[in-house]
């Protein structure tokens, strides 16, 4: 027998379990009993739970290796509006909780035109080379027809997308929140618990995503554009003392006269709006995302901020009163799927609908009469 021959040999006594084999019998085992009283409904759930489980501790331990593959999937998860994708994603999120909460949460937010993308493209690049892990979150605006992104703004990041230590995410508004996605705080954590020590996140500018960017970041910055004729209109009031930082963004060439100019008057306009609880107060710089000016300085600002916030505290009772706003919200949020989703009450709303287009009903009695359906589950 030759060597090819034993070769193959052995691989055929291998196939066919040694153990079982006649010529071996020191390699016996004992068989195990079938047990026909075993319920197999509970052996399927058994082992359904465990799969889930297993799936989400494998999405966890990935993450905190900084697998950038998992992370993305993951965040899907968060995104998805299928059932069994928001109990894996909820499990994902809750192992990932205890190793959050360690980066610096920065919203940006301005009137479109203002250059937001490529403001954070040059804001990250400055980051990435002073050796910050920074995680994107590019809130675009929604089709109202494929509920898909619009702007794109992972594609307009050329330079800062190819950094292994920047993660870009652009997600799809899904028209809630005025452009925020309904899942951005889950994001952040994720993005946290594997170890980006930054994190952006960009809105859409169009009103309400900036109370809700407000109410999940640590440090609020406005981007503004000078010599567009509104700079101190009442209009901007409310975005204005929300912001903990102005950026006069498109200041060089012939615009930076206007925008020095600006910087005065945001500088003046801020000091009529009342002191912040926290004592900080909000700086009005100028900078140039092409010539890359007085972006450093706006780092450093930043920075500044970080380190009296938690000095003094407060970073830690506003993170807190975020996680209470969120609760609340996400409350409203489940209870509001958890109606819409009965079959029989979307069954009468299609019935309530059609007295309200005959106008044989009010609104507000329509709302009860869903209302008072609900509470009697």
């Amino acid at each position: 027998m030759n060597f090819f021959e034993k070769l193959c040999f052995l691989y055929f006594m291998i196939i066919d379990h040694l153990e079982n084999s006649h010529s071996f019998p020191n390699l016996s085992v004992n068989k195990g009993k079938d047990v026909s009283s075993t319920n197999p409904q509970s052996v399927n759930d058994f082992r359904a739970k465990r799969q889930k489980q297993n799936d989400a501790i494998s999405y966890f331990n990935a993450i905190r290796l900084g697998h950038i593959p998992s992370l993305s999937k993951a965040i899907t998860l968060i995104e998805s509006t299928r059932p069994e994708h928001q109990k894996l994603a909820s499990e994902i999120v809750n192992l990932c909780l205890p190793y959050s909460g360690n980066a610096m949460r920065i919203g940006i937010t301005g009137v479109p035109g203002v250059g937001k993308s490529t403001f954070i493209e040059t804001f990250g690049l400055s980051l990435v080379q002073q050796g910050k892990k920074i995680a994107i979150l590019a809130i675009d605006p929604s089709s109202e027809k494929s509920k898909g992104s619009i702007l794109g703004d992972k594609t307009r990041m050329e330079e800062l997308v190819k950094s292994p230590f920047a993660f870009i995410r652009p997600s799809p508004s899904s028209g809630t929140l005025g452009g925020v996605a309904r899942k951005t705080r889950e994001s952040i954590i994720l993005c946290e618990a594997a170890g980006f020590n930054m994190v952006l996140i960009e809105t859409v500018g169009v009103g309400q995503s900036e109370i809700a960017v407000h109410s999940m970041t640590d440090f609020f910055l406005l981007l503004m554009l000078a010599g567009a004729g509104d700079e101190l209109q009442g209009i901007k009031r409310g975005i204005m003392e929300m912001a903990d930082g102005i950026a006069i963004t498109k200041a060089d060439g012939d615009n930076l006269l206007k925008a020095q100019a600006a910087v005065s008057e945001f500088s003046n306009a801020l000091h009529l709006f009342p002191p912040t609880s926290s004592g900080w107060i909000p700086k009005v710089l100028a900078c140039s995302s092409t010539e890359n000016t007085g972006i450093q300085e706006l780092g450093s600002n930043i920075e500044l901020f970080f380190t009296r916030q938690t000095e003094n505290g407060h970073l830690q009772i506003k993170r807190i009163s975020q996680s209470k706003y969120w609760m609340h919200e996400n409350i409203k949020a489940l209870i509001l799927d958890d109606l819409y989703r009965d079959p029989k009450i979307s069954e009468q709303l299609i019935t309530i609908e059609e007295q309200l287009i005959n106008q044989k009903i009010d609104p507000f009695k329509a709302s009860e009469i869903i209302f008072e359906m609900y509470r009697s589950k």
